[in-house]
């Protein structure tokens, strides 16, 4: 049994500039085919434009409000909010009031796997 408390991981920046803490992934479990971490994007500020070759992703949204947009059709996101970030999706969030929600990658979170204009 492999329990992780989010409390315990320390933070770090991603390639797009989201700050997240892993909850579960390769770093710190025997992980093989997904990622959850907790990411948090600063009040006003967004998330660099990018997408994934080989992650699908959700992100569940916590706290906060902003808006969503994934290749071209931007829609606004709050509390209980889950989007599906299909693979090869160009995509950013922009965060009105901080935005704090929960990210599952599958395969994985990879700083390999995120694409830039």
């Amino acid at each position: 049994m492999v329990i992780v408390n989010v409390t315990t991981q320390a933070s770090f920046t991603t390639k797009d500039g989201s700050t997240i803490r892993s909850i579960l992934d390769r770093t710190n479990a025997p992980v093989q085919n997904q990622s959850l971490a907790e990411a948090r994007v600063p009040t006003g500020e967004a998330t660099q434009r990018h997408y994934h070759k080989l992650a699908e992703e959700f992100y569940f949204i916590l706290k906060g409000k902003g808006s969503m947009e994934i290749d071209g059709d931007t829609r606004d996101v709050g509390p209980g909010d889950c989007i599906l970030i299909p693979p090869g999706a160009w995509h950013t969030v922009t965060a009105q009031d901080e935005l704090r929600f929960l990210c599952c990658c599958a395969p994985p979170y990879s700083h390999d796997d995120t694409y830039f204009e």
